[in-house]
């Protein structure tokens, strides 16, 4: 935002809302025709980068997003922000099987296994995102939603360490079995405006899962967390090596919708607001 300044130069402007606030999200976000919700919870003095409190708050900001954007009157479309840690933890998955079980937008991670193994991030991104889904349910907004892996990327990397430690959280776990991939955040960033851009003539709906690379090798694990400049924690992950991955991501619809050519407008950008 910082190329935009605050006068609203090439029609961007900078507004402050606090997402646990409905008048100052619904003074945000009124005249505007769609919601990016991106925000996410982190505690940058904390260890874990997350708590279980802040969990709660999460659940509670979307529920007060989509409540927002609904009583603007102007807000049509919100493409909110969850992530793959929604969709891949649970207990009760098939014993070894032949083949990989396949995880994509369908899956929802389990709250009661989240909380039982302190996965904070992960019960607060699946927490907010299923309040988002219930808030919207019947109400005049089209709701989709981005499930991202791990972000990463140049300019990303080292300021994000709390909210990639919080992710990490389980990483030993995710890496066995196949669950732990990361995303260039210029390929998240490009799904949620594909994602906007064909909600406009109802091609797009539901969640969308959005990775570039799943981390197979424990030595790749050490390479993502000097990138990310965090504390080494690799040589407690074993290598598996030939054994197969109990389970394969899959995010077939994201690519469909990505590979489909561009129809864009100028007012298509001019009419968001970033939350």
């Amino acid at each position: 935002m910082e190329m935009f300044g605050e006068d609203g130069r090439d029609g961007v402007w900078t507004v402050m809302a606090n997402v646990t606030d409905p008048e100052s999200l619904h003074r945000a976000f009124d005249g505007c025709a769609g919601v990016f919700h991106t925000s996410a919870f982190v505690d940058p003095g904390g260890m874990s980068g997350y708590t279980k409190h802040m969990a709660s708050l999460e659940a509670k900001a979307a529920e007060q997003v989509i409540e927002a954007c609904v009583r603007t009157g102007s807000v049509r479309k919100c493409v909110f922000t969850s992530s793959l840690l929604a969709c891949v933890w649970r207990q009760n998955y098939p014993p070894d099987r032949r083949f990989p079980t396949i995880i994509d937008e369908n899956c929802w991670s389990d709250e009661s296994f989240c909380r039982d193994n302190k996965l904070w991030f992960a019960l607060g991104k699946t927490a907010a995102e299923k309040a988002a889904w219930r808030a919207a349910r019947g109400r005049d907004l089209k709701l989709v939603t981005v499930c991202p892996a791990l972000v990463t990327g140049p300019g990303f990397r080292r300021r994000n360490s709390p909210a990639s430690i919080a992710y990490l959280k389980g990483a030993r776990a995710m890496l066995a079995d196949g669950l732990l991939a990361t995303a260039n955040v210029e390929t998240v960033a490009e799904a949620h405006v594909r994602v906007y851009e064909a909600m406009g003539n109802n091609t797009a709906g539901g969640r969308y899962i959005c990775y570039d690379h799943v981390v197979q090798r424990p030595e790749e694990f050490v390479e993502l967390e000097r990138q990310l400049g965090l504390p080494r924690r690799a040589a407690a992950v074993e290598d598996s090596g030939d054994r197969p991955a109990r389970f394969e991501l899959c995010m077939q619809k994201l690519a469909r919708l990505m590979s489909t050519r561009r129809r864009c407008t100028y007012d298509d950008y001019y009419s968001v607001a970033f939350d």
